[in-house]
């Protein structure tokens, strides 16, 4: 079964090598598995959230978008494109806003450090807060559910984004679906394999600790000037060096073979001198990145191939968007006025109302559940998850002869409809079978 991968790329910076190792490289290994459908795409709505600055997110954008073609990213097999070249994102944005809680979005982890700070420095605790920052869950939600993606590969920051944007798609489903899941339920994948890069003062590298060493910026000599002010210790050439826990060292190893850790740690511990380690280690960069940066500077003297690459991955990917919004908006009711042929109905001794059905199935966490589905597809029952397939079984069989067994019966009454309605439809089977 192929399965649908998304991941989403804020464009508010220039990237490091930090983001190289940490995200980019792994990301784009990812994509060329068998079974993946990759979504990459360049989140510049998000952008705007937390960037006022047009002339940075215009750079960023061309910036980020040239290092991942740069960094092998394969825009035929993967689909790369622009949020904002995808107008289905901001309609769909909407018609979660209208199922989405107000009380969830207040519990969104950005929002509540935001009304925190503004508290503890004695301000209204809305105060600087925009609906941006507000509803940016529902954004990402709208992200992630209008290609159904199963797998959104985040940090653990993000984790609840992705809870957030289940709990509407399941809304969604409830009110709209028909006995239909329209929406697949994300999952969140955390790598905790994934490789987090010390900075020059031994720090996690982010751009917020101006620690950062450049993946193409400055080219070889922006490269060799970084890593010349990465911090070790003060022995000198000759004594042993430890290289466990030297953040020079990890960097290295995030670019090195098995063969080439193992020489140079062992070159450390029998005294090679921070200066040369620092040589080898601007040398083994270099054979990596010098042949992407000159892919880099090619895009970026020729911003028209990239624009090229993203229209192309637009188009593919509103090949996706396009239907199943329109699918979306029949569901809520926003239909063509059409005229339909009513034909004259023949009434006979025999017409019976139609009866509701009951359905039974089996959710991905392995739990069974039953529900009663009206003739119009309205959702009159649905059971709590059990832990047996024969308990449901045995629950439908009693319900259709007993009516009375509803009240002892294990139904989860918030996803249900009105229960009077739900009596009279087992009434009715009742009845049908007497």
């Amino acid at each position: 079964m192929t399965e649908r991968v998304l991941t989403g790329i804020t464009t508010t910076g220039t990237p490091h090598l930090g983001n190289y190792v940490g995200a980019i490289r792994p990301a784009i290994e990812a994509s060329r598995q068998p079974g993946v459908e990759s979504f990459f795409f360049l989140a510049d709505y998000h952008a705007l959230i937390k960037c006022d600055e047009p002339a940075r997110i215009e750079r960023s954008r061309l910036e980020i978008a040239a290092t991942w073609i740069a960094g092998g990213l394969d825009t035929d097999r993967a689909t790369f494109y622009r949020q904002s070249d995808i107008p289905e994102t901001t309609e769909l944005t909407w018609l979660l806003t209208c199922v989405c809680a107000k009380g969830l979005m207040n519990r969104a982890h950005a929002y509540k450090a935001a009304t925190d700070a503004n508290t503890a420095a004695g301000e209204d605790p809305d105060a600087g807060i925009t609906m941006g920052l507000f509803s940016y869950p529902v954004l990402m939600a709208a992200d992630i559910l209008l290609f159904n993606a199963h797998r959104v590969p985040v940090g653990r920051d993000q984790v609840q984004h992705i809870e957030m944007a289940r709990d509407m798609a399941q809304r969604f489903n409830h009110l709209f679906g028909q006995g239909r899941e329209l929406f697949v339920l994300p999952r969140a994948e955390i790598d905790e394999e994934l490789a987090t890069l010390p900075g020059l003062d031994g720090r996690k590298m982010s751009k917020s600790y101006d620690n950062t060493v450049p993946l193409f910026e400055g080219g070889s000599k922006g490269l060799k000037e970084a890593v010349a002010r990465i911090v070790t210790d003060s022995r000198l050439p000759g004594e042993p060096k430890e290289p466990e826990g030297a953040a020079l060292v990890t960097i290295h190893d995030a670019f090195a073979s098995a063969a080439q850790r193992s020489a140079f740690h062992a070159d450390l511990r029998a005294g090679l001198g921070w200066g040369e380690a620092k040589q080898r280690l601007v040398a083994l960069i270099e054979d990596h990145i010098a042949p992407l940066r000159a892919r880099y500077a090619d895009l970026m003297a020729h911003p028209e191939r990239i624009e090229e690459v993203l229209q192309h991955g637009a188009a593919k990917a509103r090949k996706v968007a396009t239907p199943f919004l329109a699918e979306l908006r029949h569901a809520v009711g926003l239909r063509p006025m059409v005229a339909v042929p009513q034909a004259a109905p023949v009434h006979t001794a025999a017409d019976k109302p139609a009866l509701a059905l009951f359905k039974q199935y089996r959710e991905a966490d392995g739990r069974f559940f039953f529900k009663l589905v009206a003739a119009d597809g309205t959702v009159l029952l649905q059971s709590l998850g059990l832990p047996e397939g024969r308990e449901a079984g045995a629950w439908v069989k009693r319900l259709k002869t007993e009516a009375a067994a509803l009240a002892e019966a294990p139904i989860d009454w918030t996803a249900s409809g009105a229960r009077s309605a739900a009596e009279a439809a087992l009434v009715q089977i009742a009845q049908a079978q007497d």
